[in-house]
């Protein structure tokens, strides 16, 4: 029988972790805001307002809309990314945990990013 405690990570491998996130998070949202003022530009520069209200989010036509220039793709893929970054770190928290093995925020995580995936399953099937 051993009394040795269960080997933890070392805590410059969770300040990386910690750091790598912060850099996603960061990342993130210099995308999202660049890709709204993109898209505020575009707008203004077609005469419209922002207080004017757009078009819904249709996916299939966020391609198009991007390549051709035209603001709500812009805005819609900004907004998109605003939303999926807290995901995006959740996620990336689940895998650290994963790598370290703590087994209990893995499954925290993991039933985070399930919430979120049912809630979006929820809000799209209640809206159509």
């Amino acid at each position: 029988m051993s009394d040795a405690p269960s080997p933890k990570p070392p805590a410059t491998d969770r300040g990386t972790i910690d750091i790598k996130i912060g850099r996603l998070i960061t990342l993130g949202t210099y995308v999202a805001v660049a890709l709204l003022a993109v898209g505020v530009i575009l707008l203004l520069a077609a005469g419209h307002s922002p207080l004017e209200g757009g078009p819904p989010l249709d996916l299939a036509t966020l391609p198009s809309d991007l390549l051709t220039l035209q603001p709500e793709g812009f805005l819609w893929l900004g907004l998109l990314t605003v939303i999926a970054i807290p995901s995006a770190r959740v996620a990336a928290a689940l895998v650290a945990y994963v790598r370290t093995g703590e087994r209990a925020m893995a499954v925290v995580s993991a039933a985070i990013l399930g919430v979120i995936a049912l809630s979006i399953g929820l809000g799209m099937g209640l809206e159509g």
